[in-house]
């Protein structure tokens, strides 16, 4: 009897045990992170007697998580992706309403290259010129405006790594101590709620940085970053932190437990996202905005520079752009300074360069990593990409510079000039051809080549000695230049240059003088109408409305890339986070049924006891008889 009441009193204990955890199961149905727990049990090891073997009950050997770490792993790395892509879709929305809300750049441009059109409509009209700078004044407003509100996504961006590093390193803390926790409970039993803990957790992390994870033997879970990067082993957390970049302070760096800047190495997860999208959509979108405010103002202050104002002066710059920032690195050794200036806008591009000296020459790069070859001018300056730099003081190996050309362009872009008259509509220079030629030639075009040069408005006079040779003289007689002539070639001298129609006859001359009677000429405003559709950029093949067109093209390809993709990650997410449910999540029916189950099997257990009791009664009964 005694036997049938221990395989009872087993029973009872199993399916109380199972009864508590189907109650726990389902209690916990809405819990974010649980997962099922199942009950396992096995047979009592029973000595035979020789001839046959009865069993002695149930044992339940321990109450295990229902779990694959295959479909769990499956939902972390998901979730990086998902967060990134969340992150990553918010991050350029909200690039994509700024060029909305900013104001219409394309409207403004059109209406100020329109505005030279008036303006050589009525060259001698005072509203027309104050029309077209109140037009340069708006259109700058929203080159301005735009690169403020990069500029402010920027700090941003720095804000929000510098907060989600905090998390992170708050969320490692945690896993570092559930997992002490884990190996001292794991040592005599399951510590199943911890385990859950423990695996929310590191679903938590996903969505800040990507990860992978290595189950240990004691029962703790060691994570890295998806590069390697260790962020927890055992019991010991290795934290990140930020800091100013080693080129610009106020930019937001990443850095190991050691002190290595892992900025680079990290992805994945809303983290991730931020430096991937300010690595590889703002600060692109920046450099192009800017190349292209630069490309206005450099292209209307070359053509101003080539006619006259009303005042009868070679016309002064519309528009002042800021130089190219230079950023030297904090682990420089040596004293030089470095500077940069645009020397060829037809070279510029939107990238970011390091300048740096190896000890005996300097290198130019792009900070994709791109060589770049750098010649060196008679002046010992230095070129490339459209850019010249100077160096004064003493570099030291390894010392290195980082050259921003346009990021900054649209935000300091300004019109500098007050005076409508300033102006310059009218050409610069005037041909007119001696009354007492005898040849068929006529002047064709006078334009400027070198608006720099300081004779450029003196008088000059070309004289053909034979119908193949010249000579261009200043007014005192002093020759400039001469040479022989071919039929439709330009002659240049003091920074202009001349082309002749027909074929000119010895003793023929021309004179090329300022153009002292433009009042009413229009033809430098018409040509700087004409600058919207000239190639600036790319060696003369983008103008600056292209050049504009490509970078909203390239912000709205970017948002329907990045909504695409944020819908796409959603789906996966939901994919595998029901494949791991169907594993480890509740499911109140099957948990239902369980519960009917065990209560039976409760209920019978109970009736063995109460059959051994009475069995045993009645076998005490007959004794005493």
């Amino acid at each position: 009897m005694t036997n049938l009441l221990n395989i009872g009193i087993s029973g009872l204990s199993a399916a109380q045990v199972a009864l508590n955890t189907v109650g726990n199961n389902i209690s916990n149905t809405n819990t974010d992170g649980y997962s099922r727990q199942v009950v396992q049990q096995v047979e009592r090891v029973t000595p035979s007697n020789g001839r046959y073997t009865i069993g002695s009950g149930v044992d339940v050997v321990s109450v295990q998580r229902a779990y694959s770490q295959y479909l769990t792993s499956a939902v972390w790395n998901s979730n990086a992706s998902l967060q990134h892509a969340t992150t990553f879709n918010g991050l350029t929305g909200t690039l994509n309403s700024a060029f909305s809300s900013s104001g219409n750049l394309q409207g403004s441009l059109d209406a100020f290259y329109g505005a030279f059109s008036t303006v050589a409509n009525a060259p001698s009209s005072t509203s027309a010129r104050e029309g077209l700078l109140g037009s340069a004044g708006s259109m700058v407003a929203v080159f301005n405006t735009l690169g403020q509100q990069m500029g402010l996504q920027q700090s941003q961006i720095n804000s929000q790594i510098g907060s989600t590093v905090t998390s992170i390193d708050s969320v490692i803390g945690n896993i570092a101590d559930l997992n002490k926790q884990i190996r001292e409970v794991g040592a005599t039993g399951q510590p199943n709620a911890l385990l859950d803990q423990r695996d929310a957790l590191v679903k938590t992390l996903s969505g800040y940085v990507g990860i992978s994870t290595v189950a240990e033997n004691d029962g703790t879970m060691s994570v890295y970053t998806t590069n390697g990067q260790s962020l927890v082993s055992g019991s010991n957390a290795y934290p990140l932190s930020t800091g100013g970049n080693a080129y610009d302070a106020t930019r937001s760096d990443i850095f190991d437990s050691s002190g290595n800047n892992i900025t680079t190495r990290l992805s994945g997860g809303s983290l991730g996202a931020l430096l991937d999208y300010r690595t590889n959509v703002l600060d692109p979108v920046q450099n192009q905005l800017g190349q292209a405010a630069l490309a206005l103002a450099s292209s209307v202050n070359a053509q101003q520079a080539k006619g006259l104002d009303l005042h009868g002066k070679q016309g002064s710059p519309i528009f002042n752009t800021p130089s190219p920032t230079v950023l030297g690195s904090s682990a420089n050794q040596g004293s030089a300074a470095v500077t940069a200036k645009v020397s060829d806008i037809s070279q510029l591009t939107a990238s970011d360069y390091l300048l740096s000296y190896d000890g005996s020459q300097w290198n130019l790069r792009t900070t994709a990593g791109q060589n770049v070859a750098l010649a060196t001018n008679a002046d010992g300056s230095l070129s490339a990409a459209g850019l010249t730099f100077n160096v004064s003081g003493a570099a030291q190996a390894g010392d290195s510079y980082q050259i921003q050309p346009t990021r900054n362009a649209a935000t300091g872009l300004a019109v500098s000039m007050t005076d409508p008259g300033g102006i310059a509509a009218a050409a610069a220079l005037t041909g007119t051809a001696a009354g007492a030629n005898t040849g068929t030639g006529a002047v064709g075009t006078v334009g400027v080549a070198d608006a720099s040069n300081a004779g450029l408005l003196s008088t000059a006079t070309v004289k053909f000695s034979a119908p193949n040779a010249y000579q261009v003289t200043d007014a005192s007689g002093n020759v400039l230049a001469s040479g022989s002539y071919t039929s439709g070639q330009p002659i240049t001298a003091n920074g202009w240059s001349l082309t002749l129609t027909g074929a000119p006859a010895a003793g023929d001359s021309f004179q090329v003088a300022a153009n002292t009677n433009g009042l009413n000429d229009n033809s430098n405003a018409l040509t700087m109408a004409g600058l919207a559709d000239t190639g600036v950029l790319g060696a003369g093949a983008t103008s600056v409305l292209g050049a504009y067109a490509s970078v909203t093209t390239q912000v709205g390809s970017v948002g329907s890339q990045a909504a695409t993709t944020l819908t796409t990650q959603t789906s996966l997410y939901g994919q595998a986070v029901s494949a791991q449910q169907s594993v480890s999540g509740v499911n109140l029916d099957e948990e239902a049924a369980n519960l009917v189950k065990y209560q039976q099997a409760y209920q019978a257990s109970a009736q063995i006891i109460s059959t051994s009791q009475s069995i045993f009664t009645s076998l005490l009964t007959a004794i005493q008889r």
